[in-house]
């Protein structure tokens, strides 16, 4: 019933760029944070980036600072990850969440997740 769904990952050279889309349903997306989150086998979610419900404050993992940039259009109830100048390194597969604040959010905030997208980035 209530979920998030991404879509637009796919298969890149590094130093290309994607555009991910994280599509919500059954609840109030405008009054919610957001953020996404990458996942590798074997290794722990981390944090990539979150933005406020408004809009007015984003926040970035410094592994992508200066290349990823997370937007929102609360009128569609989709939230946005532009990737810029893709490194191998950010080959995951990339959560969408929901969440109470976007400034503390962390695995342990998330209070929604999507089901995932897959980001490959060829060296």
């Amino acid at each position: 019933q209530v979920q998030l769904v991404e879509s637009g990952g796919g298969l890149v050279q590094a130093g290309e760029s994607l555009r991910l889309s994280c599509a919500a349903s059954g609840y109030t997306f405008r009054n919610v944070a957001m953020g996404w989150f990458r996942q590798t086998p074997g290794k722990e979610r981390e944090f990539v980036a979150a933005i406020s419900w408004g809009g007015g404050s984003t926040y970035y993992a410094n592994s992508v600072k200066g290349r990823f940039t997370i937007s929102r259009d609360n009128a569609k109830n989709t939230v946005y990850l532009q990737m810029n100048s893709l490194k191998s390194e950010d080959t995951a597969v990339y959560y969408c969440a929901a969440g109470l604040s976007a400034q503390s959010m962390d695995v342990t905030g998330v209070n929604l997740w999507g089901q995932g997208t897959q980001v490959t980035v060829s060296s």
